[in-house]
């Protein structure tokens, strides 16, 4: 709590960590809604949020899916415990990236951005960024958009190729 008053930070990124083979999924995801209430008690009355991300980068990993921190979300029934949508990884786990965001929008708290292949700027890979943000437009989404991403080229030219990125991505008005 103290760091998060010194950095005014409002969210905090949860990975749950390994996925245990020897614990049935039904014991290991009661365990995370178990202890995912025990940290929104704590940081709820403060106005700030745990955002769980799935992520695709180690098959070990117990959090994989957006619908699997979706039914985690409700479990735990805070809204300090929501989703941190990352299109790279939900694109490299199970693709469907619409879709999924609407089954789970509003579960979600945070979203990052990443092309896939390669995890730079909106138009650097397969996933249609124009799309995706006229759909979280369209919702009403007002939070933060993070851009988790490297820069295609290098130097200049490449953060100017960046900003036009973003901008093409998100010209749709």
């Amino acid at each position: 709590m103290e760091v998060a008053k010194r950095t005014n930070c409002k969210q905090y990124t949860v990975v749950p960590g390994d996925f245990v083979r020897n614990l049935p999924i039904g014991i290991q995801t009661g365990n995370v809604i178990e202890d995912i209430k025990k940290g929104t008690a704590i940081i709820e009355p403060h106005g700030l949020m745990i955002v769980l991300e799935p992520l695709s980068d180690n098959p070990d990993l117990f959090l994989r899916t957006p619908d699997q921190a979706y039914a985690i979300c409700k479990a735990v029934g805070s809204p300090s415990c929501k989703i941190l949508y990352d299109m790279y990884y939900i694109q490299r786990n199970q693709g469907n990236i619409i879709p999924t965001l609407n089954w789970v929008y509003d579960e979600i708290g945070y979203y990052q951005v990443g092309d896939n292949p390669g995890r730079n700027e909106p138009g650097t890979g397969e996933i249609n960024y124009k799309n995706i943000f006229k759909l979280i437009y369209d919702k009403g989404y007002k939070g933060v958009v993070g851009m988790e991403h490297g820069n295609a080229g290098a130097g200049k030219a490449g953060e100017l190729a960046l900003i036009k990125a973003y901008r093409e991505a998100d010209n749709f008005i």
